[in-house]
């Protein structure tokens, strides 16, 4: 909500309800949260939000007739913030996971809430252009010609505010004018999409693939996750086992 409030440059004042909890108070201006003078790098407005943003339950209305701001104000921008703050959730193991969920899915933004390109770098511009048609992970990355943890970070965020796009049917093989290959199973082909593999593997190719996804979502191997994460992790290794054993009978 955050995102797109800042996105479409709304003004306003945005209250969040939480059980127990006064409700919190925010007035946007032009997408932006204002901030009073003495915050002059905006950190205790990103550390208010962050605090927002966990909290249990929370509920939000927008009211975007009020314009109650002072005067000479500053403004944090939301679509800046939110991007930061959805990009710092995702670390190594995370990464290794949301690479094996997308896997031969085609990926594409959708253009009504792709960020705004004021507030994007190069190898921004380069992933998006690279995402103009539905691709594969596997192919958007030697386009993005960007680390792969950076382009995992932006298209987590995507991911998050709704503006990525996925397709459940496998894009065109990278190399198109490659030799034909005999179609497989679709249930086959799910199977080896689930982990992360594009095309017919060997047992040792697909034995190792389930080993590094499956240290990469053991629920037990990170202590401390909060229980719908450790449930979500628990559901995608159950997922990736049944494909694992699917593939080796």
């Amino acid at each position: 909500m955050a995102y797109r409030l800042g996105r479409s440059g709304a003004t306003g004042v945005l209250t969040v309800h939480a059980a127990w909890q006064r409700p919190e108070v925010l007035v946007l201006r032009r997408g932006a949260l204002v901030t009073p003078e003495t915050d002059v790098h905006g950190r205790a407005a990103v550390a208010r939000l962050a605090r927002i943003a966990a909290m249990s339950g929370a509920s939000a209305s927008f009211d975007g007739g009020a314009q109650a701001h002072p005067p000479g104000a500053r403004g944090l921008p939301l679509v800046v913030w939110a991007r930061q703050h959805l990009e710092a959730q995702l670390d190594q193991t995370r990464a290794d996971a949301l690479t094996a969920e997308l896997a031969g899915l085609r990926l594409s933004v959708r253009a009504e809430l792709a960020p705004d390109g004021a507030y994007l770098d190069e190898a921004d511009r380069r992933i998006l252009a690279a995402m103009a048609q539905p691709r594969r992970l596997d192919q958007i990355w030697p386009l993005a010609r960007t680390p792969r943890f950076r382009l995992l970070c932006f298209l987590h965020f995507l991911r998050q505010v709704g503006a990525l796009d996925i397709s459940g049917v496998g894009a065109a093989a990278a190399n198109e004018s490659g030799p034909y290959r005999a179609p497989v199973d679709s249930r086959h082909l799910a199977a080896l999409r689930t982990l992360g593999l594009s095309g017919p593997s060997d047992r040792d190719t697909v034995k190792r693939a389930y080993r590094r996804l499956a240290r990469a979502l053991h629920p037990d191997l990170q202590p401390g996750l909060p229980d719908p994460r450790r449930r979500e992790l628990e559901a995608r290794l159950a997922e990736v086992t049944a494909a694992a054993e699917a593939l080796l009978r």
